[in-house]
Parts: C-alpha cells; sequence; structure tokens
C-alpha cells in the first residue's frame, strides 16, 4: 500500500517512507487502563497473522497502548515507525479508534477469521491524528419488523465499531413483533414474538407470503449484547415504541387496547390505526415494562417511540373521551402528550433521559427529552431552537431501507433514490441555527427499517456502503468532498470482502440480491416532499 486509505477519514495524516513488521517477535504493551483494548487488539489480530501477539510490560518491537487525557473524549494519536507503534487515546475509546485505524492499515486479510499465509503484515509509516466531530454517532437497527439472531446483531456491531459508529439505537417492539423478554409480562414474548406472516411487498394490495415469523432476545442476550457493545465502546439505546406502534404487545395482553377486544400480531407494514389505551393501567404496565428495560440497558437515554399515533380509536371510544375531560385535554394529540410524558416522569426518576421521533414536538416534550429528527430536518430546526437536544435522521438522506438508485433491478424499491453519494453529503446540523442552537445537535444517525430486509444478509445489502459514507459524515471534520471519499470507499470495500458484508456492489445488486416480481412503492422527490410537508407542518418553527 503506497498510502493509508483509512475510512472515516482522519483529522490529520502524515506519510513516511518505512514500514513496521508484525511478527512473533511482537508484543503488545498497554497501560492497565487501557488492558481491556489490548485485549480486544489481539483478538482482533490473532485469527489471520497467526502471531501471539503477548502482553507485556515492555518490549523492543511492540504496539503500544497509551492515554493521554489531553486528546480529548474518543481522540486518538497512531503513530508508526519502522521501531513500532504507539496508539494513544484521550480515553479509553479513542484506544479502541486508533486499534480500527491500525487494522485498515494493515493488508485486508487481516478481516479474515482464519490464518492468512504469504502476507506481510506491514504497518505503513505514518502519523495520525484524529477526533470525531460528533458524540453521537448512530445506526437504528428495526428487529421488529424482522428480527435479527443475537449472533447476528453482534457481528453487526462489530461493522459499527470498525466504523467508528458508537450508539446502537435498537427497535425493539412494533406492531409486527415485541423481541425483548420481559419477565413480569411473560405473554409479551410468548405470543407478541412472532406473527402468522408477513406482507410480501410494499404495496396496500400486496399479499402475506403464508410463512410465520417470530423470535425475541432473552434477558440474558439482551446483557450479552450490551457487554459486547461496551467492549467497542457502544451505547446500546432500547425504544418500546407507544402509544402506537404497539399491536404485539395488545395482542399479548387485549386490555391494552381501545375496547379491550381481542387482537392478533399485525402482518402488514404501514401506520396501524390500532393504539393503546390511556388507562392508568395502561401507563403502570409500562412502567413496569421500563423497569426491566433501565434494568438491562445502562445508558443514559431511553427511546418510547411517540411516533405515527393515529387517533381515531380514541376519538370514537366514548371511555377516552371521557378520561380526555378528566384530564383537562381537549385534542387527542394532547392524549398521546400526556401519555409519552407519564413514562417521561418515570425514566427521568430513574436518572434517564426520553428518546423519541419528532412528532413529539406537535405538543409539550418532557424536559430533557432526546429528539429524533426524522421527517427531514424541520424537527432539529424546531427542537434546537426549543433549546432541546437533536439527533438528525431525515428520511430523505439517511434512511437506508430507501432503494439505492433508479434502476429496475433495485430489490422492493421504496420511496426516493439515496445513493452512497447523497448519503455522504448528509450534515446533522441543519442551515439556519445560530451556533448556539446548533450546539444541540448531538450528532446524527442511520435507519435501517426492516419491513423488506427478511436476513441479515439483505440488511447488509441495504446497509453498506451507504453507512460506510453517513459514518465518515459524522466522524470526520472539515470539507467533505465525494470525489476524495470514493477511491477510499473502493479501496475500503476490500476490508468489507474480507469481512464477510454482503454489500450492494456500485454497478447494481447481483443477481441474487434482486427480488423480482415483487412491488415496491417509489416515489418521486416532489411527492415525498409534499407528503413530508403535510407531517410536518404542526411542528414548523415560525422563526424565519
Amino acid at each position: 500500500m503506497n498510502h493509508p486509505m483509512l475510512l472515516p477519514r482522519p483529522t490529520s495524516v502524515r506519510r513516511g517512507d518505512g514500514s513496521f513488521l508484525l511478527d512473533d517477535s511482537t508484543a503488545l504493551v498497554a497501560a492497565p487502563e487501557v488492558r481491556p483494548e489490548a485485549r480486544w487488539l489481539q483478538s482482533a489480530l490473532r485469527p489471520a497473522t497467526g502471531l501471539d501477539l503477548p502482553l507485556a510490560d515492555r518490549a523492543d518491537r511492540a504496539v503500544e497502548l497509551r492515554l493521554d487525557d489531553g486528546l480529548g473524549p474518543e481522540a486518538y494519536r497512531l503513530d508508526a515507525t519502522p521501531q513500532g507503534v504507539v496508539v494513544t487515546g484521550g480515553d479509553r475509546a479513542g484506544v479502541f479508534h486508533g486499534c480500527q485505524s491500525l487494522l485498515q492499515l494493515l493488508p485486508a486479510a487481516v478481516f479474515r477469521r482464519a490464518e492468512v499465509s504469504g502476507v506481510p503484515w506491514a504497518v505503513p509509516e505514518v502519523a495520525v491524528t484524529d477526533a470525531p466531530r460528533f458524540a453521537w454517532r448512530g445506526t437504528m437497527l428495526d428487529v421488529a419488523r424482522h428480527f435479527m439472531p443475537k449472533h447476528d446483531v453482534l457481528r453487526f456491531l462489530d461493522l459499527m465499531a470498525m466504523h467508528r459508529l458508537n450508539t446502537l439505537h435498537l427497535h425493539l417492539t412494533d406492531d409486527q413483533g415485541w423481541r425483548v423478554q420481559i419477565l413480569r409480562y411473560p405473554r409479551l414474548t410468548e405470543v407478541g414474538a412472532g406473527r402468522s406472516e408477513s406482507q410480501r411487498g410494499a404495496t396496500a394490495d400486496a399479499p402475506g407470503d403464508g410463512r410465520p415469523h417470530g423470535g425475541f432476545y432473552t434477558q440474558d442476550d439482551i446483557r450479552e449484547i450490551v457487554a459486547y457493545a461496551a467492549r467497542r465502546h457502544i451505547t446500546v439505546v432500547p425504544e418500546i415504541d407507544v402509544p402506537g406502534h404497539s399491536q404485539a404487545a395488545i395482542a399479548a395482553y387485549p386490555e391494552l387496547g381501545v375496547g379491550g377486544g381481542p387482537s392478533e400480531v399485525w402482518t402488514r407494514w404501514g401506520v396501524n390505526p390500532h393504539v393503546l389505551n390511556t388507562e392508568e393501567s395502561t401507563v403502570a404496565f409500562y412502567r413496569g415494562v421500563l423497569d426491566e428495560i433501565m434494568d438491562l440497558f445502562p445508558g443514559p437515554v431511553v427511546g418510547v417511540g411517540g411516533d405515527e399515533c393515529p387517533t381515531i380509536e380514541w376519538r370514537e371510544d366514548p371511555r377516552t373521551q371521557r378520561l380526555m375531560r378528566e384530564r383537562g385535554l381537549r385534542h387527542e394529540h394532547e392524549l398521546r402528550s400526556w401519555f409519552v410524558r407519564q413514562l417521561g416522569a418515570h425514566v427521568a426518576a430513574r436518572g434517564r433521559r426520553l428518546f423519541g421521533w419528532d412528532e413529539l414536538l406537535e405538543d409539550e416534550v418532557p424536559p430533557g427529552t432526546v429528539v429524533a429528527s426524522w421527517r427531514g430536518m424541520t424537527g432539529a430546526v424546531t427542537a434546537a431552537r426549543r433549546g432541546l437536544h437533536v439527533v438528525s435522521c431525515p428520511d430523505d438522506q439517511v434512511y437506508l431501507d430507501y432503494r439505492q438508485s433508479d434502476g429496475p433491478d433495485e430489490p422492493i424499491p421504496v420511496s426516493i433514490p439515496i445513493t452512497v453519494e447523497k448519503a455522504y453529503a448528509f450534515d446533522p446540523v441543519p442551515a439556519g441555527l445560530t451556533p448556539e442552537e446548533g450546539a444541540h445537535v448531538l450528532g446524527g444517525q442511520a435507519n435501517i427499517w426492516t419491513e423488506h430486509m427478511d436476513s441479515p444478509r439483505t440488511v447488509d445489502y441495504f446497509a453498506f456502503p451507504r453507512l460506510c459514507a453517513v459514518a465518515e459524515a459524522l466522524w470526520s471534520t472539515g470539507e467533505r468532498r465525494y470525489e476524495e471519499f470514493r477511491p477510499r470507499l473502493e479501496h475500503h470495500l476490500a476490508h468489507l470482502d474480507a469481512y464477510g458484508v454482503e454489500y450492494r456492489p456500485v454497478t447494481g445488486p447481483h443477481l441474487w440480491q434482486t427480488r423480482p416480481g415483487i412491488p415496491g412503492r417509489p416515489s418521486t422527490e416532489a411527492e415525498r416532499e409534499a407528503f413530508i410537508d403535510v407531517l410536518v407542518a404542526g411542528i414548523k418553527d415560525p422563526t424565519p
């Protein structure tokens, strides 16, 4: 390799002419505080290289890991000379990110899981300094529409870590499935974790596939996922979506629904008119759910959704109307806000913050809430101007379930095309904010909704390489040009090949990645913009 082709792009790179060869005499030297990172690096290097790379207090030929808190959170410096390699981090996360860059400096075969012979494991002489632009660099993974087995979630975490992404937002519940074990309410998974079939295609009249689908994570599974993520300096943010997107819970416990009648786990895609009732008993039920969720997920933020909550059942239900009058609520949207605020107070009492979609901005938002702006960037502008923290995830830039081109072979094409280049142009800070308002933007995330992704292979296809582009948009500082990014991405694809990622080729999908005969729901830019404009009319900030 003539020069480093790192992705995400680091803050600065200075290249030399020499190299350092990892061989049988090479050891790892690490300060006590970063021994976990050293052990992780051993586990990453040993399979392909076949080298022991023992931990030592000192060595003549070493990869050394150090801390320097003057570098700042998650920042690192990597210095490789013919005498050795030193990775210095501002904290443990910075050391870990530096180790990820070290892996990328080696031949791509380092990402294989069995020993590769005949490869010189040479690190080019280089001095890298780097630090992230944003603190929240995330991916939302929907495991409710299609369940992703634990093994594949762990693999996805490794791929996130490779790209310096540090937040996994797990969408754990929806109309089509409940994916996390709640001990006090066992029917949530006994009933809610499976459905009789799935909609085959994106149109309203698409047939069912006749194939049952389901799965869930035990609490031990969740603890393992959270610990595995933490070892890679990734925070897992759970989402329990309420009061809409809740039919799986209602199927398990019909008393949660409006009217209390029987229900089934939903087998269709789209927005479901069936929602939770707002009885005190239902609020208490979800307080119990969130207590177990907060015991399992130690991170500071807990998601409760709050999105796409039709109000027709509430409007037509006499009992709900009586509750609204008793609570002094004038409109059904206020009832959704009331429900979310009850849970927000409970979460806050445990020292956590609420995380929800930008529909929350239509009414009173609990203090400290982090708002995910998904319907374009309108929510980001409004929330930031209200002094709320924002995670930007606009559908027209980072919804990775959207089709990747206008080509006829794109599988089940949904909405507008989001190309790699378009994803690369993503900026979480919307135009028009003052510096003080822009400081409320924590960062951004790409969202992977899995209605049409029925296997981890399909998730690979939709996520990569677009997630590589989003990762750089969230990490790298300074001007970004796609023309400069593209050759580094082409080089990086060899890493994904070695790792076994079934990404979408630049030239279009492989034959086996297409889904001929299954209808999508494509739209034009103008159609999508008109649709979103209607949705966000109630949250637009009047400030010019």
